[in-house]
């Protein structure tokens, strides 16, 4: 029997009809409700025409998590009355649970993915809701992409709508042709905000690491909250493993401890779900319950402030989870889940001054992960670069070039960019492309039955206790009756059905199987050891073991997971599998390099023939005679590290340096740049033949730079025979003296005695530019500086000649300079003649 007694007092049935009057004129809309207004339950009930007497229609809802899948679907059949499988079903990564009349079905957004890549048409489908939108998670955004080109080419009567928990509307109203918004309003309470900061330091967070201070304040705030207030505590917290250590804190506490995450047994979220007992309840969660799960009975919330976002983790050379501080966006909504049935409180675990500092809204996924799997979805849609895309936000070059890099290595994409048959497969199976390669691969060196084992432990990384030996934790998930345990299970009966036949040979122990099949999903990570628990990885990064880890003899490795703590050169192995030299050869073929090696090392060139694995020197040995080109492209290295310094330059090779940059500044072309990398960049014209000729240091420090330099003068148009009119080396003065002039400045300095400018009555210019004069004593010390020479015998001579006249009596000191004949000598010496 329908619910219909729940189903009116749902806030969003007022904006039913608007919502279905948009879809009659325009066929899209974006629908804006706050968590808990039905939104995810009543309107694709109302819309497949189950409730409300509409017409019959069949629809699909996306949501981002299996969790919310799940109980979108479980909520739905018993509003009707019902089980899942009925008219509500649902389809989420290795479980499907729908009938012959099933007219809603929930999926995942990456399920709705595989489906539109199977069929773009999604036959017999009338209407596609991607839920929760505004979580901005990349397959809900391609997803959406991809049903935007469906529409607009071959569906124009599919009808699309946008679902958000927040008004952040109008770029998704854009993106569907400038769509109505409709908003819902739920019934709010009001919400008293309590700031509780930890009273001492806390070590903010890096990679998946929460400093146990903060866990311990959290569960503490939890016990403060149970005791200020009614009603359950819902506490949001970044992920499983901090949700584990603090309820393992909470042991005693006078309430009903529940966990709820995508890895939660369905027992334990149906009971969530479920609303109070009897007594009270602390529900510890992820941000799943912000706003596609609604937890009945909470009065209090308790937030750590904290939140998990993908990012490229190039240690693990795959994307993965970063804890970072949760955005003001996410705040509110959390904040929210305390006001949804009366008046209630948030406990905030930072400083208030905090919270106008941090992101107004969480990182769109597509701006911050690792792009592989998007792109080869892409490719597969036929769209590589993902140009024709209709998406919020288009990805950023050098992360879809690096995942297009990804896909080319793994056999993915040919050299266009378009999907092989290979990559269709791939993108098929439901895993990123490098866990793919490793099953499809793998099932031909071990068995697909033992590939599939391997690749479910690598998709989901099994329990610290299960420790850091990949072939040990396979045993242990064989045998365990654990949550995870049954979880692997079900995703190895999944892969092994998407390989659709077992594979090669199933020969040979479990460890030479698990080390291969790690190996093949992370070749640059194949490490070869260093001593002492460390290792060096062929990516070039170092990695080190844990002490007591028994992997520690190793002397190959295939790393699976690792990540590297903040100012740490190396990466801490997390999980490893023990390889040999043939393994690593094997799987990391393409990291393989064998030749003639001559580069620039420790201040010379270095000449072998190597064999190396990428950063991993397999075998070495000195070359006697190495290719010229070689050579040569070793000491221009070197020139670009060094500098051309590491040339010959003499005073005069300087100053002609110095006085070439001076014209290109002032004039231009056609006088050269001489800057360090304008001279690299034209090598072959001033460094030539010498260069050629040369074969280590001692050579390059044996090349006369300034006559190289002057092959550069602009000879051709004539020009090189001003070089001493425009920029003239020295400069004569009245006294006859020619003194050098120094270009190492901004402007040309012209330093010289007073004395011997006597009679000059304006400033010398060189390429129309005034020197900057620097007027020296009698003794050569600096008495004044001048770019106004005529000015200065107006207006600072007399105060100069007044200080200098009596320490320096044997000098000429003329009251007008400017009518004295110029001197080197003293009064004496000019009386004598």
């Amino acid at each position: 029997m329908i619910r219909t007694d729940v189903l009116d007092q749902l806030p969003v049935r007022t904006a039913v009809p608007a919502l279905e009057r948009a879809l009659d004129e325009r066929g899209a809309a974006v629908l804006c409700a706050p968590p808990g207004t039905g939104k995810t339950t009543l309107v694709p009930l109302v819309l497949a025409g189950l409730t409300g007497g509409g017409p019959a229609r069949r629809v699909l809802v996306a949501e981002p998590r299996r969790i919310a899948a799940r109980a979108a679907a479980r909520r739905m059949a018993w509003l009707l009355g019902e089980r899942t499988g009925g008219r509500v079903g649902f389809t989420v990564r290795g479980e499907r649970v729908v009938g012959p009349d099933t007219v809603v079905e929930v999926v995942t957004t990456g399920v709705l993915l595989q489906r539109l890549q199977r069929d773009q048409e999604l036959a017999g489908v009338d209407v596609v809701i991607v839920d929760e939108c505004h979580e901005r998670h990349l397959d809900a955004d391609t997803a959406a992409a991809f049903l935007l080109d469906v529409r607009g080419t071959i569906r124009p009567d599919l009808r699309l709508v946008a679902a958000s928990a927040t008004t952040d509307a109008e770029g998704w109203a854009r993106l569907l042709g400038d769509a109505p918004v409709v908003e819902a309003h739920g019934v709010s309470h009001p919400v008293e905000v309590v700031w509780a900061p930890p009273a001492g330091t806390v070590r903010p967070p890096h990679g998946m690491r929460v400093d146990p201070a903060l866990l311990t304040h959290v569960a503490s705030v939890v016990r403060r909250a149970l005791a200020e207030r009614d009603g359950d505590v819902l506490c949001f917290l970044p992920g499983v493993g901090e949700i584990g250590r603090v309820a393992a804190q909470l042991a005693g506490v006078d309430a009903e401890v529940l966990q709820v995450h995508g890895r939660a047994p369905a027992a334990v979220q149906d009971a969530v779900l479920a609303g109070p007992s009897g007594g009270r309840r602390v529900v510890l969660a992820t941000s799943v319950a912000e706003s596609s799960l609604t937890v009945p009975g909470v009065r209090v919330v308790v937030d750590s402030g904290l939140a998990r976002e993908p990012r490229t983790d190039h240690a693990r050379g795959l994307g993965a989870l970063t804890t970072v501080r949760a955005s003001r966006a996410s705040g509110r909504q959390r904040a929210g889940r305390a006001g949804r049935e009366a008046p209630g409180a948030v406990y905030r675990c930072w400083e208030q001054a905090e919270d106008g500092r941090l992101a107004a809204f969480p990182s769109p996924e597509i701006k911050v992960a690792d792009l592989a799997a998007f792109a080869l979805q892409a490719a597969c849609w036929g769209d590589p670069d993902a140009s024709g895309l209709a998406l919020l936000d288009p990805p950023p070059a050098g992360a879809l070039g690096a995942a297009h890099e990804v896909l080319a290595t793994v056999g993915a994409v040919d050299a266009t960019g378009r999907a092989t048959d290979r990559g269709v497969r791939m993108s098929r199976i439901g895993l990123h492309p490098r866990l793919a390669r490793a099953l499809l691969d793998g099932a031909d060196e071990v068995g697909g039955r033992r590939a599939a084992e391997v690749v479910a432990l690598l998709s989901e990384e099994p329990p610290r206790e299960y420790g850091d030996d990949l072939a040990h934790a396979l045993r242990t998930a064989r045998r365990g009756g654990d949550g995870y345990a049954a979880r692997w299970r079900q995703e190895v009966r999944r892969l092994s059905g998407a390989l659709g036949a077992p594979g090669g040979a199933a020969g040979g122990p479990d460890d030479v199987a698990v080390g291969l099949v790690a190996a093949l999903a992370f070749p640059e990570r194949v490490a070869r050891a260093r001593g002492e628990g460390a290792f060096l990885m062929a990516s070039g990064t170092g990695a080190l073991l844990a002490d007591g880890s028994r992997l520690r003899s190793a002397r190959w490795l295939a790393v699976a997971v690792a990540d590297r703590p903040a100012h740490a050169a190396s990466a801490r192995v997390r999980l490893a599998a023990v390889v040999d030299e043939a393994t690593a050869r094997l799987a990391a073929g393409q990291l393989l390099f064998s030749g003639e090696e001559v580069r620039w090392a420790d201040g010379d060139v270095v000449a072998r023939s190597v064999e190396r694995l990428g950063a991993v020197e397999l075998s070495a040995r000195a070359l006697r005679a190495p290719a010229p080109g070689l050579v040569r492209g070793a000491l221009l290295e070197g020139l670009r590290r060094e500098g051309p310094g590491l040339l010959r330059w003499t005073g005069d090779a300087a100053g002609l340096r110095l006085r070439l940059a001076f014209l290109h500044r002032v004039l231009g072309q056609p006088w050269p740049d001489v800057s360090d990398d304008a001279l690299l960049a034209r090598a072959d014209e001033w460094l030539e033949p010498e260069l050629s000729r040369a074969g280590r240091r001692a050579d390059l420090a044996r090349i006369d730079a300034g006559q190289a330099v002057r092959r550069l003068l602009p000879w051709a148009t004539g020009d090189a025979a001003r070089l001493d009119e425009l920029a003239p080396e020295r400069i004569e003065v009245p006294s006859g003296s020619r003194v050098r002039v120094d270009y190492g400045g901004e402007q040309p300095v012209l330093a010289v005695k007073l004395q011997e400018l006597f009679g000059l009555g304006e400033t010398p210019r060189v390429a129309g530019v005034p020197v900057l004069v620097h007027l020296l004593s009698p003794a050569g010390r600096p008495a004044a500086v001048t770019a106004d020479l005529a000015s200065f015998w107006r207006e600072g001579y007399r105060d100069v000649r007044a200080e200098l006249r009596g320490r320096y009596p044997k000098h000429p000191w003329p009251e007008d300079p400017t009518t004295t004949e110029a001197t080197r000598f003293t009064s004496a010496r000019l009386r004598r003649g």
